[in-house]
């Protein structure tokens, strides 16, 4: 199954659901619009290589050197917004910035202030950009010990206000009210000293990430202020899910994990699976497309199956000659 692509200048952008460390998500920064897609990508390039993902097919690519540090290599495109957006000099500047920006790091061992990135270069006449990353950052990336937010790739870089971003991330698959005091919202995004009366707050900031999450996002919100006498002290942010607007196949996957195996596989085609080819439930829900999709695509499922059973006893790993059989199989159909 195909899931929704975007066209970046150059790259496509295949969607999909990136999960992003709780820690990442309410840390205190701020970033540009064009700062936040680059540690997008450093998030979702961190979470490939953990899941096995090879890059070399788009211009990206990950090399962990000997002094601690990873160096990345992806495209300029990949950090615009679409074909219109050719503003290579903003990605520059969100370099720079990055460059000078600090992340401070401690733990039971030891504290530690480093730069976002390092040395950042791009060649003239090419596509690419480089830079390096502290393994403390990469590790932040995959850290997810005080929980996660799950969210669209390709709707979060979108968006043309960071706020938006931020707001996105923060309410992306919540099904609860949030409760933030307001104070902490400003040290959040950083705008402590941006916005001294709360009034400004809510139309600079909050209403802003609202209007852009309504039209683009299956995430939105409504809000109300808590008030200590006529002083606001904080806001509670009601999570809405706007189904028009998340990817139909990340939905359905999605909703297929919530539902058991027979759900749209046949018992038969299920228990051979398990009996005969040794696969696991998980191991069955992690293909459940590729199979979903055999079974209604060939002509007998059963046939095939025990076909490439017999001819996968010779294999090193013969359940992942089995999903790639069956790959060739459909495709060539």
């Amino acid at each position: 199954m195909k899931t929704k692509q975007q066209k970046n200048n150059s790259v496509t952008v295949v969607n999909k659901d990136q999960i992003q460390s709780y820690i990442m998500t309410t840390a205190k920064y701020d970033f540009s619009v064009y700062e936040k897609r680059i540690l997008y990508r450093i998030v979702e390039m961190a979470q490939g290589e953990l899941q096995g993902v090879r890059f070399a097919t788009d211009c990206k690519k990950i090399e962990h050197t000997l002094f601690d540090t990873v160096h990345i290599t992806m495209p300029i495109a990949s950090l615009l917004n679409g074909e219109s957006d050719e503003n290579y000099t903003r990605v520059k500047q969100a370099l720079l910035s990055l460059q000078k920006k600090i992340f401070t790091y401690e733990d039971e061992k030891e504290w530690i202030s480093i730069s976002i990135i390092a040395l950042p270069k791009i060649k003239k006449r090419s596509s690419v950009v480089s830079f390096q990353i502290d393994s403390h950052i990469w590790d932040c990336c995959l850290d997810f010990s005080k929980g996660f937010r799950k969210y669209e790739l390709a709707t979060a870089m979108k968006f043309k206000s960071v706020y938006s971003m931020r707001f996105y991330e923060l309410l992306s698959g919540q099904k609860t009210k949030l409760i933030y005091p307001l104070e902490q919202l400003k040290e959040m995004f950083k705008v402590q000293d941006k916005y001294a009366k709360t009034n400004d707050f809510v139309r600079k900031v909050i209403e802003p990430a609202k209007n852009e999450l309504d039209e683009l996002s299956p995430y939105t919100f409504e809000w109300s202020a808590n008030k200590e006498g006529k002083k606001i002290v904080s806001f509670n942010f009601y999570p809405i899910f706007k189904p028009e607007h998340r990817d139909a196949e990340l939905y359905k996957k999605e909703l297929q994990k919530q539902t058991g195996l027979s759900w749209d596989l046949g018992r038969q085609v299920i228990s051979y699976l398990k009996t005969s080819l040794e696969f696991s439930d998980k191991e069955i829900k992690n293909n459940r497309d590729l199979f979903v999709t055999a079974q209604m695509e060939l002509p007998d499922i059963m046939t095939e199956l025990a076909i490439l059973r017999g001819k996968s006893r010779t294999k090193t790993n013969p359940k992942g000659w089995i999903i790639n059989a069956l790959k060739g199989k459909i495709k060539d159909k």
